[in-house]
């Protein structure tokens, strides 16, 4: 007869088989909850356009070193995964921030920064990757764990770890607060071909209040550095989101085009568009237990907090928290059990307050490019150019980003 499950975890994206692997590799038996347990894992959020061509899943997500390190332990590192050589950053009135890998010193689009076809972890600042290819190794990495079983339904465990998602039903069946604030942006993925090579460079434009506050970032796919595949994850206001959603190919390309001040030459839609609402929010509790004297319970990834994509850090804040989680249950004293409330006391004490201060970051630049009038756009792109001189804060703030 098999022993009980010692962790429960509900949702099969990408944080809670991350999380499964984690602890399976400490000898703890996971009860892995998915919808269909027999499907491939859906799409986080539930963002998964098809087009005629049968291009599907649009996403990509910048991972950062800390991120790598745990997907290269489970031997799940995408290949073709894009390292990111270098970012810039534009403002709407001038101001500019440029991080190298170093995280110091310009870089321009003539850079021959990262001419090697596969640089070093130090080489890079990021790395993209293909969603559905991450998504795929980790359902052939849990499916071959023996100490994973994926199950339809929740499963009795000393700990259970809720990896649903922005929109968890099981965080609102807890009564758990959570704390939204909307945008009132939609962002705009889908992937487009350049005729400039990408270079490796991720490129981030900040339109300003006469935009609307739109937030553009161009990420580029693929491990050649003459490539010209990108990613494209674009916040637009809810009714302008509208109305490219409706546009003919050519002419969001066009649109496109405008917005990046042609940096990448002509640009041309290679897959379907898909769309989603863009909100900041924070669980109140992350930890808990069902009922007094009942199994324990955690947040993690989404369902216990989500930030504005122009940081690039959704998904590498998800995988810290299980990481974290993961960790601290890895070196619990013998009598406690994974759900022991000091345990995940630890756990919420340490990753709400990091989840906080990158979402506090996040929305206060996003809100910065939002404020009307002349003065605000002096300053802020001032700000930015100043940053972008200011040495040690700017490698600090990089080597944070990166994860290192």
């Amino acid at each position: 007869m098999a022993r009980p499950f010692d962790i429960c975890i509900r949702g099969a994206g990408i944080t809670g088989r991350v999380l499964a692997l984690l602890l399976a590799r400490e000898r703890l038996r996971v009860a892995l909850v998915a919808a269909d347990h027999n499907a491939p894992p859906a799409a986080v959020g539930g963002k998964r356009d098809l087009d005629a061509a049968g291009h599907g899943d649009v996403r990509a997500y910048a991972l950062n070193l800390a991120s790598k390190r745990i997907l290269d332990s489970f031997r799940c590192w995408p290949a073709g995964a894009s390292p990111v050589l270098a970012m810039q950053v534009y403002g709407d009135d001038g101001g500019e921030v440029n991080f190298g890998a170093n995280a110091a010193g310009r870089v321009d689009d003539d850079s021959d920064q990262g001419t090697e076809d596969s640089p070093s972890d130090d080489a890079a600042l990021a790395w993209i990757v293909d969603v559905p290819s991450l998504e795929s190794l980790l359902a052939q990495a849990t499916q071959f764990q023996p100490l994973i079983e994926t199950v339809p339904a929740a499963l009795p465990a000393a700990l259970t770890v809720i990896c649903e998602g922005r929109n968890s039903q099981t965080r609102d069946e807890l009564g758990v607060d959570f704390d939204v604030q909307p945008y009132g942006h939609m962002a705009i993925a889908t992937r487009v071909a350049s005729t400039l090579p990408h270079q490796h460079i991720a490129r981030q434009w900040f339109a300003g209040d006469a935009a609307g506050g739109e937030i553009l970032g161009l990420l580029p796919l693929g491990d050649s550095i003459g490539g010209n595949s990108l990613a494209v994850v674009w916040s637009v206001p809810a009714d302008r989101a509208a109305h490219l959603m409706q546009l003919p190919p050519t002419s969001f390309c066009e649109a496109l085009q405008l917005a990046t001040h042609s940096r990448l030459g002509d640009l041309s839609l290679v897959s379907a568009l898909a769309q989603w609402p863009l909100q900041l929010a924070q669980a109140q509790r992350w930890v808990g237990r069902f009922a007094p004297g009942q199994h324990a319970w955690a947040l993690a990834g989404d369902a216990a907090h989500t930030v504005h994509p122009l940081s690039g850090q959704g998904l590498n804040l998800g995988l810290a928290d299980v990481a974290e989680l993961a960790a601290l249950i890895a070196k619990r004293d013998y009598f406690r059990s994974p759900g022991d409330e000091k345990l995940l006391r630890q756990y919420e004490r340490s990753r709400k307050l990091e989840a906080a201060l990158l979402a506090g970051a996040t929305d206060g630049l996003q809100r910065l490019f939002s404020q009307p009038g002349k003065t605000w756009q002096g300053l802020r792109n001032m700000g930015l150019s100043m940053f972008d001189q200011s040495g040690p804060l700017k490698s600090w703030v990089a080597n944070r980003a990166m994860g290192r």
